[in-house]
């Protein structure tokens, strides 16, 4: 996906890559989230294998998809990215109902959320800027 602002200067070369209808919850998965935002690739992977919590395996998968969405799609370098915008986002609640004692019915709720990563390229950030000339 390339994403182009009103401005004649910029280009922004961003690739992304969601997964919706993890089954887990959102707190869980944003304490992940919130340690690998702003981060490099690189950095970012070693982060992930490390810790300890079961939200870091489908995050590590989600950036790695991205990773690879933008070698394949974009021609981009692996070394150069770094992740600009990652989100977590409430979904469906699934419902079910667990037989009790007299008839009776117990519902259980298991949250769902949705996860999406966006990468950017620091090598073409500010190449297309322009050049400010300071004259004396």
């Amino acid at each position: 996906m390339i994403n182009r602002k009103n401005s004649r200067w910029s280009t922004e070369i961003k690739t992304l890559a969601q997964h919706k209808h993890i089954c887990m919850s959102v707190f869980k998965a944003r304490r992940v989230i919130d340690q690998i935002r702003g981060r490099s690739y690189e950095e970012t992977l070693m982060i992930l294998e490390l810790m300890p919590y079961r939200a870091s395996y489908p995050i590590l998968k989600l950036v790695y998809s991205a990773a690879a969405n933008a070698t394949n799609n974009m021609g981009l370098n692996e070394a150069y990215l770094f992740i600009s915008k990652a989100e977590v986002n409430a979904g469906t609640i699934v419902k079910k109902l667990r037989p009790r004692a007299r008839g009776r019915s117990y519902p259980i709720k298991r949250p769902t959320c949705h996860i999406t990563i966006v990468l950017k390229d620091k090598s073409k950030l500010f190449r297309d800027e322009p050049k400010l000339k300071i004259s004396k």
